[in-house]
């Protein structure tokens, strides 16, 4: 098995976890400050994590250049906003419509990574995603009749817009961390990869503090009061991102985000087997189709 896949299996199952701890805090906190603290909590374990690999491990850091400050600035402005607009989710109705279509993120991804990589995947890997992304479409429309008119009322929805738009934004910031990731001249991927992911949520904290310094400076407070909850989210956004970091160092980003939707089957298995929830027959066959896809991705 190519390193790639269990790695980016780990960052879909922490990702999902912290998703699950910032929809606690994003009534306490608001969006700015549950958006923060995915960075502000992790960027220290970020800096510890280069650390040990350069001191425990003997890897030499990487030169910097350039072209990796611009990828970094790119990838991480346009995460902060991606988590922004899906901490917002939250706060909707049809949240679970609206991150389903933020699930479109592998289309997406593999189209911004043509445009500015000039990556092409395979035939089999763009019938898999779009297998995988077809099942996530029937996962978020599980809730009402199927009908071309449900279909479209859910696609022009507000939360469902702002899904999409958060797939995009998260496109991109990972087709620029892939291209930082790739400028630098390092000792190989897991070096480059921790520095980048160094690099950029150092930067995030730094930005964020700012603005929220400007915006609405209590928040800053109320962040450093709920530190135990959001260190939580912290420590499981760096580790999902640490992952994540290294996977896209490893493989082109349409395929390691492809791989990621299995996020969603660890959602509703958790769902029915934890919590003894019900699961639809149409979520049921957007798992199953999210599954054919991911295994076409991998042996196609």
């Amino acid at each position: 098995m190519e390193l790639w896949i269990p790695i980016t299996i780990a960052a879909a199952f922490l990702q999902n976890l912290r998703s699950a701890l910032q929809k606690q805090l994003q009534g306490s906190l608001g969006t700015r400050g549950a958006s923060f603290v995915r960075f502000g909590y992790g960027f220290p374990l970020a800096i510890l994590y280069v650390l040990a690999l350069h001191w425990l491990g003997g890897l030499p850091l990487p030169a910097f250049n350039w072209s990796f400050a611009l990828w970094s600035v790119i990838g991480g402005l346009a995460q902060i906003f991606a988590t922004m607009m899906l901490v917002y989710l939250f706060s909707l109705r049809n949240f679970a419509v609206g991150t389903a279509y933020s699930k479109t993120e592998p289309v997406q991804a593999a189209f911004f990574g043509f445009v500015l990589l000039g990556e092409k995947p395979s035939p089999g890997a763009i019938v898999a995603i779009i297998v995988g992304v077809a099942g996530v479409m029937l996962i978020s429309l599980s809730r009402a009749p199927l009908s071309w008119r449900n279909a479209f009322a859910a696609l022009t929805a507000r939360s469902s817009l702002i899904g999409i738009a958060s797939g995009g934004v998260f496109g991109i910031s990972a087709v620029a961390y892939r291209s930082a990731s790739l400028s630098l001249d390092g000792p190989g991927p897991i070096m480059n990869a921790a520095v980048t992911l160094a690099c950029v949520t150092t930067f995030q904290t730094a930005f964020m503090l700012i603005w929220m310094g400007w915006r609405d400076p209590p928040e800053i407070a109320q962040v450093l009061k709920s530190w135990r909850s959001s260190a939580l989210v912290g420590v499981s956004g760096v580790l999902g991102s640490a992952c994540w970091f290294t996977a896209m160092s490893l493989q082109q980003v349409a395929y390691v985000r492809a791989l990621g939707q299995i996020e969603l089957v660890f959602t509703f298995t958790a769902s029915y087997f934890l919590f003894r929830e019900r699961v639809s027959p149409a979520e049921l066959a957007g798992c199953l189709l999210i599954v054919g896809g991911i295994f076409g991705l991998l042996f196609w």
